[in-house]
């Protein structure tokens, strides 16, 4: 018995793409597969989150965990940032990442293949900029607020994606928030002992 095989009905793996919107490498794209839980943050998100910050990252170190597409991380980089630590757990995604790095010639970038909560839990360096994004159906979000302040400079500042509102607790403060579509997004800080 011998199998008939239709190429135009084997479904090849859809690229999808997103471009970087400001900086150094504005207008570059990078390209992403198609996976679980994998939404890039929308352009329009990304515009305001870096309003937010400031449009210069200069001299600054970020943390991208649950880096899934890289479109935060790499807009980091575009706008000066020193150093961008990028964290992804899908292999497939992970080599995405990488061959973006290497395309764009990103040497300021630094990509690890490891679980987001996995590495802030044993992660050791401080950051300016976190930039966290984790599955939505995931119950990461509680857990990694309890860790990260220990991994941010002082005036740091942590970007958080998730599904619904978020309740802030100490020693968290909202410093910014916005819903675009079914995304609420959030900008927190740490309030400086007086």
């Amino acid at each position: 018995m011998s199998i008939r095989v239709y190429p135009w009905l084997i479904k090849e793996p859809r690229i999808n793409k997103v471009r970087i919107i400001g900086g150094e490498l504005r207008s570059r794209v990078i390209s992403f597969p198609d996976a679980e839980g994998l939404r890039p943050t929308p352009d329009r998100v990304r515009e305001t989150l870096f309003n937010w910050l400031g449009q210069t990252l200069y001299g600054r170190t970020c943390l991208d965990l649950f880096a899934g597409s890289g479109a935060l991380g790499f807009e980091a980089a575009s706008r000066g940032a020193e150093r961008v630590v990028m964290v992804e757990k899908n292999p497939a995604v992970f080599r995405a990442l990488q061959d973006n790095i290497a395309k764009l010639a990103c040497a300021n970038i630094f990509a690890y293949r490891q679980d987001g909560l996995e590495f802030a839990s044993r992660d050791v360096h401080r950051y300016d900029v976190i930039f966290l994004d984790p599955p939505f159906q995931s119950n990461y979000l509680p857990k990694l607020l309890k860790i990260l302040p220990q991994h941010l400079n002082e005036n740091g500042m942590l970007y958080v994606e998730s599904g619904a509102a978020i309740d802030v607790v100490l020693p968290w403060q909202t410093i910014k928030s916005g819903k675009a579509g079914q995304v609420h997004y959030q900008l927190l800080g740490i309030p400086a002992n007086d």
